[in-house]
């Protein structure tokens, strides 16, 4: 396995499973180098908490840029979560421009909406900025919410196959490269994750556990990137992603006390097991 580094840049909420917090161990394990430009630091995430202490980082983020330029760091990969304005979204495109090798990953988490409604820090300007931002990516990972935003699409309540795929094609219009569409479900009981790619779409259901956990979009979105710095296609590492996801919420659902997030660590070592076998089962092929 080549040894991969990657950059992401989103907050870090010190305490609750989110964010920065989740995707530098998920990263890590699956093998690579993970480093980090923080977009502000919480003391927790704000979903149940109330008195948080918010720190802004963004007068930070090019000063970062320029020693990294300075000492000449490079990365195979810039992934980006929960970006706080539009002047960060501004200082992540100069990121990518500046410290990715040639032919690196633009990995674009367009964390900014759910439930058909934008999050209360972001407006229309913000959404354009994202839009932006997304025109240069080359991999997108937004729920149903998000892409319509990003495609002025009407959220709708109920959907049908022909919606999604409409959805992906107006995405794919925007982005160009290869979109991962989250929350996706066709049954209840049932939702998945459905990827285009090169004009191909493929789905990859699984069951709903719970009602939902803070943090779990976080979860996903680094298990898929790290999955993929270990060389495996967007499709495999979706479906990689998704079952670790399941995994870690099965592990949390009972435990009621631990509200704020997802017991992510102890399904470390089985996301790495599953790794590994995939390796050795395209190895032996």
């Amino acid at each position: 396995m080549e040894y991969k580094r990657v950059l992401t840049s989103q907050d870090i909420s010190c305490f609750g499973q989110c964010s920065g917090t989740v995707a530098l161990p998920i990263i890590s394990a699956c093998g690579s180098e993970c480093a980090i430009i923080p977009s502000a630091v919480l003391s927790t995430h704000t979903a149940g908490f109330e008195g948080y202490t918010f720190c802004d980082l963004t007068d930070e983020i090019p000063k970062i840029l320029k020693h990294w330029i300075d000492t000449d760091i490079m990365f195979d990969c810039v992934y980006t979560g929960y970006l706080g304005s539009t002047q960060q979204i501004k200082y992540v495109a100069e990121i990518m421009d500046e410290l990715l090798i040639d032919g690196g990953l633009r990995i674009v988490d367009p964390a900014m909406a759910d439930n058909g409604q934008l999050y209360p820090a972001f407006n229309e300007e913000y959404v354009e900025a994202m839009k932006w931002l997304c025109s240069q990516a080359n991999i997108l990972l937004p729920n149903i919410t998000e892409a319509c935003f990003l495609t002025d699409t009407e959220y709708p309540e109920s959907y049908d196959q022909d919606f999604i795929n409409k959805l992906l094609s107006d995405l794919d219009q925007l982005c160009g490269g290869c979109i991962v569409l989250t929350g996706v479900s066709f049954r209840e009981g049932y939702t998945g994750v459905m990827i285009y790619e090169s004009g191909i779409c493929s789905y990859y259901e699984h069951e709903v556990v719970g009602d939902g956990c803070h943090g779990t979009g976080d979860v996903y979105a680094s298990a898929f990137v790290g999955t993929m710095m270990r060389g495996v296609g967007a499709v495999n590492a979706a479906c990689v992603a998704a079952d670790f996801t399941v995994n870690c919420i099965k592990g949390t659902i009972d435990d009621e006390d631990h509200w704020y997030g997802v017991k992510f660590e102890p399904q470390l070592a089985g996301l790495i097991e599953t790794l590994k076998e995939g390796e050795e089962e395209a190895d032996a092929e």
